[in-house]
């Protein structure tokens, strides 16, 4: 299953928390999609993703948009 956030037009740390709170109800394995505008999405969602255990996909930027697919993984602990 793949779930879309628009965190488009937020700014730090507001693109993560939601990132945070989506992850929580999905399944290990299902894919999230997180579209923004926010630059600091490009160091910020890697580095959260590294620290719980879950994997950036793809990071693509479209104009002024950036698009990262997460995958959900088991916690690194």
């Amino acid at each position: 299953m793949q779930i879309d956030i628009d965190v488009k037009r937020l700014l730090c740390p507001m693109p993560v928390i939601r990132l945070g709170e989506t992850i929580e109800e999905i399944a290990v394995g299902d894919t999230i999609k997180i579209t923004a505008t926010d630059p600091g999405v490009l160091h910020d969602i890697p580095a959260w993703c590294k620290v719980h255990g879950h994997v950036v996909l793809n990071i693509v930027e479209i104009n002024s948009e950036i698009i990262l697919l997460i995958k959900k993984d088991k916690k690194p602990y």
